[in-house]
């Protein structure tokens, strides 16, 4: 029998991944979430709305979107705890986090030019993925007043915000590329790093083909991609 319970948070496992912004300074951020949901060309990516990455995400309307596999586990724990935003907002100070002016540093990264986007790729990760901002949803709206808020200034409400961002560029490391097939990534080749419940984790094998497999990657190409490489 199920029982009822209230966990404080509902991170039932998801792919870790880095936001590379840039600062108001020229410097860049470096910032790791899981709360990230995947659809064509576009991904929707949360935050709290005191971070240093979506006010960057706001203020430049890019990122880049770096996929750790499990191989860079310790250095996206080098980056918890730490904070671009300075001072460090109130709840992150009660939690430990510290401000981090060089993020990449911090965690062990290289910073590799972007086509589409001044923010730099995190040369390390297998996946890069350009990005440029399409739409900023406001969360927990019945909690917070998100009215008064200026998109031309830095974001300084509580609440959490999803920012939905169109992919411009997609790098690929060659040894996640299925074989045979130079525009797909092989899923038995591709360790994705796995955040469940604040514990990091990665992928066992394949347990049985998908029947959703037998249907071709191509049917699913969107608009975004023929506009990612006529106008990024």
């Amino acid at each position: 029998m199920h029982v009822s319970i209230t966990p404080s948070i509902l991170y039932l496992g998801t792919p870790v991944v880095l936001n590379s912004t840039v600062n108001e300074n020229g410097s860049y951020n470096l910032a790791p979430i899981s709360s990230a949901i995947w659809l064509g060309w576009r991904c929707l990516l949360g935050f709290e709305a005191v971070s240093k990455t979506p006010q960057n995400m706001i203020r430049t309307g890019e990122c880049v979107v770096n996929l750790p596999s499990a191989n860079q586990v310790d250095a996206v724990n080098r980056l918890a705890r730490l904070t671009g935003s300075d001072p460090v907002p109130p709840g992150k100070t009660l939690r430990g986090y510290r401000h981090c002016q060089d993020k990449f540093g911090a965690a062990g990264l290289t910073t590799v030019a972007s086509e589409t986007v001044a923010a730099p790729r995190a040369l390390e990760c297998p996946i890069h993925l350009e990005a440029k901002v399409a739409n900023v949803h406001r969360v927990m709206a019945d909690e917070y007043d998100y009215s008064v808020h200026d998109r031309s200034v830095e974001c300084t409400l509580e609440g959490i915000i999803c920012i939905e961002v169109r992919i411009t560029r997609v790098h690929v490391h060659p040894s996640i590329i299925m074989d045979g097939h130079p525009n797909r990534i092989d899923p038995n080749r591709w360790r994705p790093l796995i955040m469940s419940f604040q514990k990091f984790y990665g992928l066992g094998g394949e347990l049985k083909a998908s029947k959703l497999a037998a249907i071709p990657e191509s049917m699913y190409r969107s608009p975004d991609i023929d506009r990612a490489y006529a106008t990024g």
